[in-house]
């Protein structure tokens, strides 16, 4: 056995869920002579949820942990594997999930009994309104604070664990039923007032949860607010009454009154999981875990997994030996990143299902796939070794013909067909001469053409010379520059099929800065040029204070825009895309951070909207109606006081209105003092709602790494097409490399590099066959909880 802490004698834990249980009888479990004692303020077998969902993954981390407990609590379980979807008169069935459902009384009851066996000493019926003097009662050297989602010590300690509580937008109901399901089931109802959800899945031989949820603003609507328990949940199962057999709708939230058993669910997050407080004259340190900690949206089903995970792993880390101080920070540390991670995948979770309308356009084959990859946890792939068979249905579905990866259909846009859904993104080189490219730009452009994307961009062009943002930026403002990208041109359209775009964009208040490599967005050692801005705001304390623009200036710089337009459609640009994001001269107009005018340009969000528009109207009107035009915008300034996503979706119809096909989704770069939420595919969730909620075709770009992302983007419908960056600078033929990789041939290969791909898809097929031997010698799937 390792060796415990060995200043540790005494434990409390002030709450009997699943944490506080679970981490009382691992610590009894591992050091006997340990006293620990657990006080809850129900009776033992007081519980008011209904069942619990676990992974395979879970149930290892639980069999590592305590092998006895795992079992008892395994010989409870009620096992499915299939998730099923109705929606609109129809189903969806698709397999290989993987799930177990046990009651949470049942784990409650498992929990408890083993921790008498054990010796951990249970008082109930002991509600705690003072922990200090409880710790001081039972002497305890450590407190554990697993009191539940509306923790007393979580909020009596508010100073020091810095929580976030955000209560989210729908209203939902936990109900259970005696009617069974042999799939985890969801249920989608309309109303005339809206949409209402059903998430139900079976946890023991003959009772299933029930969970109905639904927007606030429908849920008063209805009058469910002013109904009595019996009288809202007839209503529930006159909605759902197909679904339930017969069956009633059961509550074990009798003792609340009127509709306080419907609640908005508390996200919550803590900045810090540990305190010291006096007891006595001694410092002890008292320890958030489980729901006093943390939560995840029930649609993933993480809580009782985060709450058991929390435990083993201070119990594990005591193990470890050493002092407590030191044993309390590596658990914060570690658990905290962990929950981190889960709760990214649950925001997503829940934002699906709070903007359940903006997709039910779908017809239920999307829909429904939709529904399984809203976390972006679960990917298109990861669903392919699930269930196959259902997967390839889906693909010939969204091609309309043979099933081939999404990411490779083609996309017909006004005239232009793109042979898929792949672009290169616009990335600064910084090698251009007096804004002229050079023969870098033909080779830069030229390879990645030639690499299998469906149309690649040139980086952000300046309709004039102080549009730059650095000296080493390309312009479109005179012949030679017209030339040399005439030269660019006709090299993909002569050696590819791939489209080439054009992207033009004036840098405003970002620029004459240095180049890339040198020290980013800071003003260059001398010769700086002039700066223009919608307002007279400086990007940062060191940058140029740019003029606000006159009208004379908006007239001029509108006429430029529009003869580098026509410039770009008589070169043969394929594709035409204005830059309104990132902090520069457009973007500056659109967002609060940096507009500050009081004319009619300044103000409202369709006053900020009114000279960018006025620019793209102008290059629309120039620009061949055949070919698409799209305008990349920031969808989140990441700032206070910025533009938020329901900013963008309004600024997205302005665009719609005024012609524009596309909509190129970034987020950011407005100001220095933004702070971007990253993680993969962090920006897809703007492209998606704008999509679906504008009804315009999106390109999602930011973190999108691999073929299973794009994939998933394109087949759930989040965006039309992905924008791949910095993998692209590191592989001009990452998608040729990444079709490689799915063992697909639908995608065209320069016929003098045949030799190299037959080459690389036998290479790619040893190692995924020995890397699917390695898997079935003893891996396992490793799911969320996610339903």
């Amino acid at each position: 056995m390792n060796s415990f802490t060995t200043d540790l004698r005494r434990i409390l834990c002030i709450g009997g869920g699943p944490a506080g249980l679970y981490f009382a009888l691992l610590m009894k479990a591992r050091q006997p002579s340990l006293e620990v004692t657990v006080v809850e303020r129900n009776r033992p077998f007081d519980t008011f949820g209904w069942g619990v969902v676990l992974s395979d993954q879970t149930l290892d981390n639980l069999r590592a942990a305590d092998p006895e407990t795992a079992a008892l609590i395994g010989n409870e379980f009620h096992h499915w594997d299939d998730i099923q979807v109705f929606f609109k008169g129809g189903q969806v069935r698709s397999g290989g999930h993987g799930f177990c459902g046990i009651g949470r009384k049942r784990l409650l009851n498992i929990l408890q009994e083993r921790c008498l066996a054990l010796g951990v000493k249970l008082v109930f019926e002991t509600d705690v309104t003072d922990d200090q003097a409880l710790a001081a009662q039972y002497d305890a050297d450590l407190v554990i604070a697993s009191d539940g989602l509306n923790s007393r010590i979580r909020q009596r300690y508010a100073d020091v664990f810095e929580p976030d509580v955000d209560l989210r937008q729908c209203r939902f109901v936990w109900l259970g039923t005696h009617q069974t399901f042999d799939a985890f089931t969801f249920a989608f109802e309309q109303t005339e007032h809206g949409w209402f959800q059903a998430h139900a899945y079976q946890f023991d031989n003959d009772t299933s949860t029930f969970i109905v949820e639904t927007p606030e603003e429908v849920w008063k609507a209805h009058g469910l607010d002013q109904m009595e328990q019996p009288e809202a949940i007839a209503f529930c199962e006159k909605m759902f009454a197909k679904y339930l057999g017969g069956h009633q709708l059961i509550s074990n939230a009798t003792h609340l009154r009127g509709s306080a058993n419907w609640i908005r669910f508390p996200r919550v997050v803590c900045k810090h999981w540990t305190h010291r407080v006096d007891v006595k004259g001694r410092s002890v340190p008292v320890v958030l875990m489980g729901d006093a900690a943390h939560t995840a949206h029930f649609s993933i089903g993480s809580g009782t997994k985060l709450a058991l995970e929390d435990a083993i792993d201070l119990c594990n880390e005591f193990a470890q030996g050493g002092d407590v101080d030191t044993v309390l920070e590596a658990y914060e540390a570690r658990r905290s990143v962990e929950v981190l991670k889960i709760q990214n995948a649950a925001r997503n979770s829940t934002e699906w299902f709070e903007n359940v309308k903006r997709y039910t356009g779908m017809e239920i084959e999307q829909f429904a796939y939709s529904l399984l990859t809203r976390s972006q946890r679960i990917s298109h792939e990861n669903l392919r070794l699930r269930d196959t068979q259902w997967l390839g249905g889906y693909e010939q579905w969204l091609s309309g013909g043979k099933a081939v990866p999404p990411m490779l259909m083609p996309l017909q846009v006004r005239g232009l067909t793109l042979k898929n859904r792949i672009m290169v993104s616009p990335m600064a080189t910084y090698s251009a001469v007096d804004g002229v490219p050079q023969d870098f730009l033909l080779v830069h452009l030229g390879a990645r053409a030639l690499g299998g994307a469906a149309i690649v961009f040139v980086e952000m062009t300046s309709p004039t010379p102080e549009g730059r943002i650095t000296p080493g930026c390309t312009g479109l403002y005179n012949d030679q520059q017209q030339a040399a990208f005439q030269r660019i041109v006709d090299f993909v359209h002569a050696n590819s099929s791939a489209r080439i775009g054009m992207q033009l964009g004036h840098s405003g208040p970002k620029g004459s800065t240095q180049l890339g490599w040198e020290e980013t967005d800071e003003p260059l050692p001398q010769g700086n040029w002039p700066l223009l801005a919608a307002s007279p705001l400086a990007y940062g304390e060191q940058n140029q204070v740019p003029a606000a623009m006159t009208r004379t200036q908006m007239d001029l710089l509108r006429d430029q825009f529009l003869a580098s337009t026509r410039r770009a459609a008589e070169i043969g640009f394929d594709w035409l895309e204005l830059h309104c994001a990132h902090g520069y001269l457009l973007a500056s107009f659109l967002s609060p951070l940096t507009n500050q005018r009081t004319d009619e340009y300044g103000g409202s969000l369709e006053n900020r909207c009114r000279y960018p528009l006025e620019v793209f109207r102008a290059m629309r009107a120039a620009w061949p109606a055949e070919r698409p035009m799209s305008v990349r915008i920031s969808a989140h300034d990441w700032a206070p006081g910025g533009n938020t996503g329901d900013d963008a979706v309004e600024i997205a119809r302005f665009f719609k209105e005024a012609g524009c096909d596309f909509i190129d989704v970034s987020s950011g770069q407005t100001t220095r003092a933004a702070k971007p939420v990253y993680g993969r595919m962090y920006q897809t969730p703007f492209a998606d709602r704008i999509r679906n909620e504008v009804g315009i075709s999106t390109i999602a770009v930011g973190a999108i790494t691999e073929a299973d992302q794009a994939n998933s983007i394109i087949a759930a419908g989040r965006a039309d097409l992905c924008a791949i960056a910095r993998p692209h600078l590191a592989d001009p033929a990452w998608t040729l490399h990444e079709t490689a990789k799915l063992q697909s041939r639908d995608v065209e290969w320069p016929k003098q590099y045949l030799s190299g791909r037959d080459q690389m898809y036998r290479e790619i097929a040893k190692q995924q066959q020995l890397a699917a031997a390695m898997a079935a010698a003893g891996a396992r799937r490793d799911p969320d909880e996610e339903q």
